[in-house]
Parts: structure tokens; C-alpha cells; sequence
């Protein structure tokens, strides 16, 4: 067999001690030293050989469509008998989260007793990886029947269920498409009531890929390709990344609220071209798999930093395809419309369509302030009148959605980090080691300064509130920073919609700091319907 010329006692399995063997010693191809040992224990029984990669029988199983039970005999065969796991304890991936993570198990070598319908088979699971490199790693599946066509079957099934979406986004990262959960969880917390834009332009983006996706005749009668591509283009922060993510939350339910799982469309997410096979091989594996999975929504956001000139010939040539792309509509997103090339952002039979997301209006700024105000309604240490909405839309004049974010988010630090102090003595506290060089330290003197002389506003009980006070300070260092930009010769447009490098340290990040936010103004993390995040979120 392998030179093992040993007997075998029977309470012994044959298999499992050939595996032994052979994993033990120079190994030349475990696939054949299975297949051999199992025809040798097994003879009247057909044997069926399964990569796991294309078809995890497993997976299937835990899913619920199957039942897969270990057949181990640690007292008859303690040795050969008991198959071989990885068991590992993968905690949570943040600290500050509750989930108390999990006990992950990877069968090197088992063997079970698989029932699927009404049939039942022993299936064996060998890692065969042969030499000292990592890859290939081949862990095959070894099917003892007596029903080989229905095996055939279940293979069908099986490998049909593999390859689709569970609660998932397919997302292209280092050179090949995975399936994310935590992507599309956060594509379950947009909609379309959480996004802050024109109506028109809302109803306008939404109409414009519901009738693509419901035109494949109309294309078809037209004799053109069934294929699409639109540009969201303007300053960063002002929705282009959350109208994606309510876009794709609507067309995964699209199959549900009409009744046919055939109606949802997938989306396809390009995160970058990184690859061990270069960009043009991560752009031949994108379309391939676009084409596959057709009729999708196919997103390349940041398309001026993901098409660079080196790609650009090989991007265009795979859009315009001597393959069909039918039922493929493209979305590119943009910051920079003037830095794509004219073939992609001016060929109207590539990107045909374009959407200006331009700074928030008066109305819309208020809109935003009434988002937080209702986030923060259950606080009641924060008073946040409905007037208040309207002053702060007053203030933040030429602000994207982004930098209203910035306001409000370091506005509420401000508060947390106080404690529950008085505000001057939390101010003196601060200033004490803050140095020449902070900006608060100059903001609060003007603060002081403007209530002593101008003796408040109009409305004396909102000029009161620690949200408005604190608010005009953030709004005003902010504006300084427009300013300044303004002064060293950069452009108005992107003066007033890139995010500002905040000198303070703890401020230059706000993600990082979002879900304590959370916790110090609510008492707990931030909750799982994107309160943190809803419109601000770009």
C-alpha cells in the first residue's frame, strides 16, 4: 500500500491508521493513498472524490439541509479511531464589543456519518496538503454510497449553495472575491429615510436603476446591450458612499417585496486592484465574476484612484468586452470628476449617467440637526430644543454633511470629556497644560469675551445651553480652518468639503472614538440600527 506492511487489528480503522501512516512520513500524494485504503476497507461500496473548496458537504449540513454525525471509537481505536481538529477560540473582534466570540473547529481528518434526504453515506475528510508549502492546501471529501446518482444530486445542491450569498456581499480585496457578512450588515442599517438629499434627486437615483434592472426587454427591442454605468461625483462626505449602501439594502430586497427570489440583485464591491496577479488580472477576475452573477450592481467606489493610467486601456476594454456584459449596471464614485479620464467620465455608452452631490442647503442642514436630535433624545442630561435645529443650520453655511459630522461629534466629545463639571472650571482645566498652540484655548476667550459684551443673542435660554455653546466654538474652529486653507491658495470647493486635520490630539480620528461617544452620553455601545452612523456616515 505505502510500504506499511504492519498488520491491522480489527478493532482498528483501516483509514484512519494508513492516514496516520503516511501523514507521518514522506508523502508523495494523499489523495491516492485514500482513495486506495477506502476501496481496501470499502469494497462494496462507490466511492466519490469531492474537493471541499467547491462544494463544503459540512457547511451544508450546519446549515440544516443535511445531518453529518462523527463516527469516532476512542475506546476500541483510540488512536486511528478519533479523527483530527484545529480547535480555536476566535474572540470578538473589538474589545468593546459584547459578542463573546467563538470556538471555531477545522477537521484535518474525520469521518462521519452524513444523511441527506433519504439517503446515507460515509464520508471521510482529508486534508491532503503534500510537501512543505502552504499552498496548495486540498482538503478533499470521500463519499461511500451505495446511490452514486444520488450523490450526484446532492453535489448539485450543495455546490449551488455554496456559491451563493447568506446574508453577504461579495467584496474583491487582494486579488480575489470573498464573501463579507460584516459589509452587508452594514448595508442592512441604510435606507433610503436615513439619507438626507433633494427628493427629487432621491426618487431620481432610485427610478434610474429600478428601471434598468425591470428594462431587459426594452434593451433588447432597442438592440442595445442591456448594460449601464452612472458616476456619483462632488465633495467628499455629502452621501455618495451611504446612497450606495441604501441602493444596495433596496435591491437585495427587491426579491422579497415582489415574491421571487430570482428579482434580488447581488452587489459586486471592488475595494481595490491590489493582486499577486497585478491589476489587469484583478479586473479580468471582477468582470468574470460580474458577468457570472449578472443582472448586478457592480460598485467601484473611488473609481479615480482604483483606475489608474496603467489600467485605464485594460478597465475600458473590459467595459466596452468583446464578452457581453449584459445586465451588469457599473456605479463609480468620485470626489475628483475631473480626474477621471475623458474615455471613462465623457462616453456616454460607458458612464451615461452622472449625479452632482453638492454641499447640504439650509433646509437640509436642519434636516441633519433633527437626525441628532433624535439621536439623542433618550439623554436627558443634553437639551436640545427644536429652535436649536434651526441656529445651527444658521451657522454651518458652505458645510458638507461631513463636516456638520465633525461638528456635532466633537461638540459632544467636549461634553463627555467635561464630566459633569462646570464649564469654566472644565475650561481652566483644560488650558492648563494645552500649551500656546490649541485652538480652544483661543476660541473660549473669544466665547467669554462675545457673552460679556454682546450679553447673549436674541434668545437668551438657547444662548444658555451647553450643546449651543459648545457647538459655536466647534463650528468656529472649523471655519477657521476653511479659512486658513482659503489663505495658502487652496480652492474654495475643496476648502470647505475635505475633512480638517484637527490639531488636538484624540480628535484626529473620529471613528475611533464614536462608539465611546456612545457610551458616555447613552451608557452603552452603539446600538446595531447605526445611531452613530445613519446620514453621517459617508
Amino acid at each position: 500500500m505505502t510500504g506499511n506492511s504492519f498488520n491491522v487489528h480489527s478493532s482498528e480503522d483501516q483509514t484512519g491508521r494508513e492516514y496516520f501512516h503516511h501523514s507521518s512520513g514522506q508523502r508523495v500524494d494523499t489523495d491516492i493513498v485514500v482513495v486506495e485504503a477506502l476501496r481496501k476497507q470499502y469494497p462494496h461500496l462507490e466511492l466519490v472524490v469531492v474537493p471541499r473548496y467547491n462544494s463544503d458537504l459540512l457547511a451544508y449540513a450546519s446549515a440544516g439541509f443535511a445531518k453529518a454525525t462523527p463516527l469516532e471509537d476512542a475506546v476500541r481505536d483510540p488512536v486511528y479511531g478519533v479523527g483530527v481538529k484545529w480547535r480555536y477560540y476566535m474572540p470578538p473582534s473589538r474589545r468593546l464589543d459584547s459578542d463573546p466570540g467563538a470556538f471555531v473547529e477545522n477537521v484535518i481528518f474525520g469521518k462521519f456519518m452524513y444523511k441527506w434526504k433519504d439517503q446515507e453515506a460515509i464520508i471521510y475528510i482529508a486534508n491532503g496538503r503534500d510537501g512543505t508549502q502552504s499552498y496548495p492546501s486540498v482538503t478533499n471529501q470521500y463519499i461511500l454510497t451505495t446511490n452514486e446518482h444520488k450523490v450526484d444530486e446532492l453535489l448539485k445542491l450543495a455546490s449551488v449553495w455554496s456559491q451563493q450569498l447568506h446574508n453577504e456581499v461579495w467584496v474583491f480585496d487582494s486579488g480575489y472575491w470573498q464573501k463579507s457578512a460584516e459589509l452587508y450588515d452594514s448595508v442592512m442599517k441604510a435606507d433610503w429615510d436615513s439619507v438626507i438629499l433633494d427628493d427629487d434627486m432621491k426618487k431620481a437615483l432610485i427610478s434610474d436603476v429600478e428601471n434598468f434592472f425591470d428594462g431587459q426587454k426594452t434593451y433588447l427591442d432597442l438592440k442595445v446591450p442591456w448594460k449601464r454605468g452612472v458616476i456619483y461625483y462632488g465633495p467628499p462626505g455629502n452621501g455618495k458612499t451611504i446612497s450606495i449602501k441604501a441602493m444596495m439594502h433596496m435591491l437585495y430586497k427587491r426579491g422579497a417585496e415582489k415574491g421571487d427570489k430570482r428579482l434580488t440583485v447581488p452587489t459586486l464591491y471592488v475595494r481595490t486592484l491590489a493582486s499577486y496577479g497585478g491589476p489587469e488580472y484583478a479586473l479580468q477576475q471582477i468582470f468574470s465574476k460580474a458577468r457570472q452573477e449578472a443582472p448586478c450592481y457592480l460598485v467601484f467606489e473611488d473609481l479615480d484612484s482604483i483606475v489608474s493610467d496603467g489600467v485605464r486601456s485594460y478597465f475600458l476594454n473590459e467595459v466596452d468586452g468583446l464578452t457581453s456584459n449584459d445586465g451588469i449596471l457599473m456605479v463609480g464614485s468620485t470626489n475628483h470628476l475631473d480626474r477621471l479620464d475623458p474615455g471613462i467620465a465623457k462616453r456616454p455608452s460607458r458612464f451615461d449617467r452622472k449625479y452632482f452631490f453638492s454641499n447640504p442647503d439650509f433646509d437640509q442642514r436642519v434636516q441633519y440637526a433633527q437626525f441628532w436630535q433624535n439621536k439623542l433624545k433618550d439623554n436627558k442630561d443634553i437639551d436640545f430644543p427644536d429652535k436649536l435645529c434651526s441656529k445651527i443650520a444658521e451657522i454651518t453655511d458652505k458645510f458638507s454633511f461631513a463636516y456638520m459630522q465633525e461638528a456635532f461629534v466633537a461638540t459632544l466629545l467636549a461634553i463627555a470629556v467635561r464630566g459633569g463639571k462646570q464649564e469654566a472650571l472644565a475650561t481652566r482645566e483644560a488650558h492648563r497644560f494645552a500649551g500656546p498652540h490649541d485652538p480652544m484655548t483661543n476660541v473660549d476667550k473669544q466665547a467669554k469675551l462675545d457673552r460679556m459684551y454682546n450679553g447673549g443673542g436674541d434668545d437668551t435660554d438657547v444662548d444658555k445651553l451647553e450643546l449651543w455653546v459648545e457647538m459655536q466654538k466647534q463650528v468656529k474652529i472649523l471655519k477657521d480652518e476653511m479659512d486658513e486653507k482659503d489663505r495658502r491658495g487652496t480652492s474654495t470647493s475643496a476648502s470647505i468639503t475635505s475633512l480638517p486635520i484637527r490639531p488636538r490630539a484624540g480628535l484626529d480620528s473620529l471613528n475611533r472614538y464614536r462608539d465611546e461617544l456612545d457610551v458616555l452620553l447613552h451608557g452603552r455601545r452603539a446600538e446595531s440600527d447605526g445611531r452613530l452612523s445613519g446620514p453621517g456616515q459617508f
